[in-house]
């Protein structure tokens, strides 16, 4: 292994992928950033002269420190107020130094992952969304090859079983995203209801620390009056604006000024499919 300054520079060029990895397995960029330096710290302790692939051993260290807060982190996601969702990645405030966010981590597929066991989701994320072979699968979960292969398949078919058939590309999406954003603005029901899919579910988190729904909202008339009834409450004080949320066309949500909610959109045959509100101040962070 090379100096301590080389160790550095690899580290650094490194680290927006390793919070990526980290990211997928927790949805917390805060805690996807303790793992990745509680990981810098290990290295720095290890034994150099038996590392022969550093990127490989701080994937598998990123991992294995990531699958132990998971396992700690589920007990208290039960213990939530109300439906708990992943802290979004916004473009412009998340700069690409920060994180390397995979395409396929949309907040519908983080959403679909919660429902994973720890070691499914940590083979699903490291194989099928970061390319990593079995082998250094097996090395993070500490089972063998084939019974992370088996771990992988049961996560994929649980997954597609629950992923969009149909999707949009990006410029449907964002002219949905921005119709929507419109709709709710001027609180034309009749609109929202002609973009809404009519089994569309509604997730808004608060973690009782804002104004939010405790449970899913399902169905397009409930959403929709649930939605201008959030507009009639900001009334001409608040106002959306465009973004990149997780990979997708987004939406911020201000009032008179401050940061309320990023709203993050699942989109389908043109058709709003999934609606997911981050309203937890402590998940806004970032994003301010």
């Amino acid at each position: 292994m090379n100096s301590d300054e080389d160790l550095a520079v690899e580290f650094g060029a490194i680290r927006p992928r390793l919070v990526g990895v980290a990211y997928g397995l927790l949805g917390s960029l805060d805690e996807a950033e303790d793992v990745v330096q509680d990981a810098w710290f290990r290295l720095g302790r290890a034994d150099r002269v038996e590392i022969q692939d550093v990127t490989g051993w701080l994937v598998v260290t990123v991992s294995r420190l990531a699958l132990d807060v998971l396992r700690s982190a589920r007990v208290r996601r039960e213990e939530y107020v109300g439906p708990w969702l992943p802290e979004p990645v916004v473009t412009g405030a998340d700069p690409a130094d920060r994180v390397t966010l995979a395409e396929s981590l949309s907040m519908a597929m983080l959403v679909v992952l919660e429902s994973l066991s720890p070691a499914e989701r940590t083979a699903f994320v490291l194989h099928d969304v970061f390319g990593a072979t079995f082998d250094e699968v097996a090395q993070a979960v500490g089972r063998s090859p084939a019974a992370c292969r088996q771990l992988a398949a049961r996560a994929r078919k649980h997954v597609s079983a629950r992923t969009p058939r149909f999707g949009v590309d990006a410029d449907e999406h964002r002219r949905v995203v921005e119709a929507f954003a419109r709709a709710n603005v001027g609180d034309a029901i009749d609109t929202l209801l002609a973009l809404l899919d009519p089994d569309v579910v509604l997730r808004s988190d608060g973690g009782g620390l804002a104004r939010a729904a405790r449970r899913p909202i399902h169905g397009a008339d409930r959403v929709a009056r649930f939605l201008i009834g959030v507009a009639g409450r900001y009334g001409v004080a608040g106002r959306f604006d465009s973004t990149t949320v997780n990979g997708r066309p987004g939406l911020l949500r201000f009032h008179r000024g401050r940061l309320k909610g990023v709203y993050g959109l699942t989109v389908a045959d043109s058709r709003i499919t999934e609606i997911f509100v981050v309203m937890n101040p402590q998940k806004l962070r970032s994003v301010r």
